[in-house]
This record gives structure tokens, sequence and C-alpha cells, in this order.
């Protein structure tokens, strides 16, 4: 009878790197990684080295480089990861470069035999094995095969039960290479300069023995090293039963609004709040986080439109300083949607938090590096999706451009992402111009269909009175709509009823 083998799975070290490679690194795979020159493959195998290196589990670090080691590990000990005295005590370097220029492969890869069983490493890691292959190609000694030399370096350091990487600069996965054929993993890294935005991405395009997360995933290089930014995962499940409990209602924090969404926010929705300039988008989503905090309640706001230490708002400045409210604030020019995400989920994480705010989307959009514009709405819906299935409630502010003959909540048709929205436009009355606030929709549940007056004074957002028809009267006064916008509600309406 057959006996299953168990692949053991190494903890790279690398925030977010395990999970995009299916749960860690198979133990003892023989793995490439790949990329353009600066793109980070060096620190990628330092700081798993430095992870996973143990005097029980040492390492071995080849060098072919021109360079010596040492100028080497000047700039990675630059990085938090970097431990020196890991070094010649759990982690061994061996320059190779004499070897490798002389072009004689069998002698590369004897001085990597005997090293290895000289010192027994549990990983080997050889940097940069393009170099042995350019020295390979431009050599005139016939004894020099490359397929054959990589299939018995690869051979003897499974049979050596060591996990290795050989990083090479390759440009074209699509070439037609020996080593894409035997390696167990192949790790592409790239990098590229868009304006003022250096953005580089890793992909898993090979990992024998496991599934991996597909497509492109986006990284930074930091002080810490690497960190790989992986879709947030979304639980369908913990969301069908969020939507499917809208008894649970939170309170808004401004006064009458919970009367006018039907009773309050379903717990777990995503709100859009959709105004144009000047109308209290920020005022609201401020008192929302303020009434959580009342009721016991963390939350975590990702500013976009303005500096976190020029809230404009006392009492969330407050909770802030308290820490009863995180912000998330990164104004860097190569920023990505998924790094976003995971910045908004370890807040939520750390604080426990129940309630989230995004203030703005426009200002959200222009923050993004413009290689991820393109697909900035689809990224949206991911966003919206994985911090409702985390179980937390959602609002965002939409800058609204008051046309007055049309109504559009964002420029990225996110209205349906959202299970809920709330508009607020300008209009004129007796020559001056007024605030009024609707409910559009509530999934799956009653709420307002009232136009409402509001106003905007020290204590916040103070909803008013009922505005009636265009030629009604409010106070006493008469009470003029811009044209079209009464009919463009009632469209709306209709079509959020339909859902």
């Amino acid at each position: 009878m057959s006996t299953k083998v168990t692949i053991n799975r190494l903890a790279t070290g690398v925030p977010g790197f395990d999970e995009i490679l299916g749960g860690g690194l198979p133990e003892f795979s023989f793995n490439l990684i790949a990329g353009p020159p600066g793109c980070g493959k060096t620190t990628l195998a330092h700081q798993m080295m430095f992870a996973l290196a143990t005097p029980e589990r040492p390492a071995i670090f080849f060098t072919v480089l021109g360079e010596p080691p040492l100028k080497m590990l000047r700039y990675q000990q630059q990085f938090s990861f970097f431990d020196e005295e890991a070094v010649n005590r759990s982690i061994r370097y061996v320059n190779l470069a004499d070897d490798t220029l002389a072009g004689d492969l069998d002698e590369v890869l004897r001085r990597i035999v005997a090293e290895v069983e000289t010192h027994s490493p549990a990983l080997v890691f050889v940097d940069s094995f393009r170099s042995v292959v350019l020295a390979s190609e431009t050599d005139c000694n016939p004894n020099n095969n490359l397929p054959q030399f990589v299939q018995q370096l690869g051979m003897l350091m499974t049979t050596w039960q060591a996990t290795t990487f050989l990083l090479g600069e390759y440009f074209n996965e699509l070439d037609s290479n020996p080593i894409f054929t035997v390696a167990d993993g192949l790790i592409w890294l790239r990098q590229s300069v868009q304006r003022n935005s250096m953005v580089r991405k890793m992909e898993i395009m090979k990992m024998r023995g496991q599934p991996t997360l597909p497509g492109l995933h986006t990284f930074r290089i930091a002080d810490s090293g690497i960190t790989v930014f992986p879709p947030a995962a979304v639980t369908l499940q913990d969301r069908a039963e969020l939507i499917g409990s809208p008894q649970q209602r939170l309170k808004m924090g401004v006064p009458h609004l919970d009367d006018m969404l039907g009773g309050g926010l379903p717990r777990g929705y995503s709100l859009l709040v959709a105004g144009p300039s000047g109308s209290g988008k920020s005022l609201l989503a401020a008192a929302f986080l303020e009434e959580g905090a009342r009721s016991g309640e963390t939350g975590v706001i990702a500013v976009f439109e303005q500096r976190p230490n020029h809230l404009h708002n006392a009492a969330l400045t407050r909770l802030v300083q308290m820490d009863k409210v995180g912000v998330v604030d990164r104004r860097v020019p190569d920023l990505s949607i998924d790094e976003i995400v995971q910045q908004l989920l370890g807040e939520i994480r750390r604080l426990d938090a129940t309630r989230v705010v995004i203030d703005s989307l426009s200002g959200f959009e222009l923050a993004v590096a413009p290689a991820f514009r393109e697909d900035f709405r689809e990224s949206l819906s991911r966003m919206v999706n994985a911090l409702t299935s985390s179980g937390v409630s959602v609002l965002m502010t939409s800058e609204l451009e008051d046309r007055y003959t049309d109504l559009r909540f964002s420029p990225y048709g996110t209205a349906f992402l959202t299970d809920a929205i709330i508009v607020q436009r300008y209009i004129e009355i007796d020559s001056r111009l007024q605030r009024i606030m609707a409910v559009v929709k509530v999934r799956a549940s009653a709420h307002s269909d009232e136009l409402r007056l509001y106003r905007i004074d020290d204590n916040g957002l103070q909803i008013g009175t009922r505005l009636h028809n265009q030629e009604g009267l409010l106070g006493g006064r008469p009470t003029r709509l811009a044209p079209g916008f009464a009919s463009a509600v009632d469209d709306v309406r209709r079509a959020g009823s339909d859902e």
C-alpha cells in the first residue's frame, strides 16, 4: 500500500508572500527567482534566508557576480531583517565569481557540490545564476552543457534535501530555457516606471504541488524589506449572512437621518454618500464614526481629501488620539488599491473595528498610481466586497458634479456596488443656495423617499423639514428646484427599487 508523501511548507517571512504562494514555500523545492535588474530579486532572497536560516537549518549563499559578497552585504544590511549575528553562524557566503568567469560549468558545479557536502545546508541560494548561463554561452569549452548542468544541480539539491533558489536576470518568461522546465517554482518579478511611479509586481508562474493565487500582485520595497499585497479574500457566506440580517441597525449620528434610512444603516452594509463640494459629506462621515464611538465601537478612516492632522473635526481628532479611530493615510506616488485594502484590514484587525470610512473615492483615485487606474472600478468592487465580508460597515464619500439636469453618484459607476445611497444637492430657494438630502436606496429595506432640507452649523449636519413641490411653499417662501432635478431623483429611485 502506497503512503502519501507530505510536503512541508516553509513560512518565507515576507508579508503577503506565503498567501500568493498558496500557503508557503514547498520544502526541498528547486526554485527560480527571475526578473530584470533592480526589481528586488536579491532582497527577496535575503529576506527569506534570514527568516528561515538557523544553526540547525543553515543556508549557503553563492555569489557569482563580479562584485564581492562584502559589497552586496553593505547594501543588504540596510534592511531591518538583516541579522549580522546570523552571518557565519547560520548563513555562509561563498564567492564563485572566479570560477564563473573561467566559463567551466563543471568546475562551478564541483564547487557547489563540495560546499554543500561539507556544510549540509538546508537552504541554497545562487545569485546571479544568469552569470553562469552567460559564461557557458561565451565559452568554447565543449564540455559545457547547460541543460545537463541544470538537471544535475536540481537533482543534487533534491537528493541533499535542500531548498534551492536560483536568481537570474531574465526579461522574457516565454524564452525557451531548460531552467524553466526543471524548476519546481518560478517566481517572476517585474517593475516599470510610469510618470513618477515605480510600479513593482510579482507573479507565481509555477509552483509544483500546490495552487497559487493567479495574476500579478503588487509589492513594495521599504526599510523592512519586501511586502506583497495579495487581493483580499471575500467570504461570500459571511457576506450573505450580513445582507440577510437587516434588522441589526447602526445609528448614523445625524438627527433624523436614521428615520430616513428606515431605522439606521443595516450592519455590514456599504453606504455611498454622494454630493458636491461643501455639501457636508466629510461631516456626515465623521458623525458616523463618532456615533460608533459613543456606542463602544471602534472605527477606521482612510483619508485622501486632506491631511489626517487637519480633519477639521475636533471630536474625530480626539478619537484618533485616543486610538478609538485608526487612520490610513498613504501619500506615495506608486500606491495600489490592494495595498490600501491590506492596510485597512490591518487597522480593522488591530482595533477590532466595525465602522470604516473612505473619504473620498475621488481623492482615492488620484492617490492611486496611473498603472492601477485602468481597472479602478473592478478593484473598487473587490475592496468593497472584502471590507463588508470582514464584518464591517463601510461609508464612502464621492464628489458629485452638480449639473442639475441629471443625477450621477460618482464617475466610476459605483452605485450598484453599494447597499445604500444618500445624495446631497444644492437648490435655489428665494435667491439663496440651500442644501437638500435624499435616501435613494437601502437594499432589501424600506426607507424614506422625502427630499429633506438640511443645514451645517457648529454642531454638524441638521436635517430639517421636507421639501415641497416646485409650486409649493416652504416656511411661507416660494421653492424652486433646478430643472430636471426632481425627475432625475424619481428615475434613480425607481432604479433602486428594482434591485
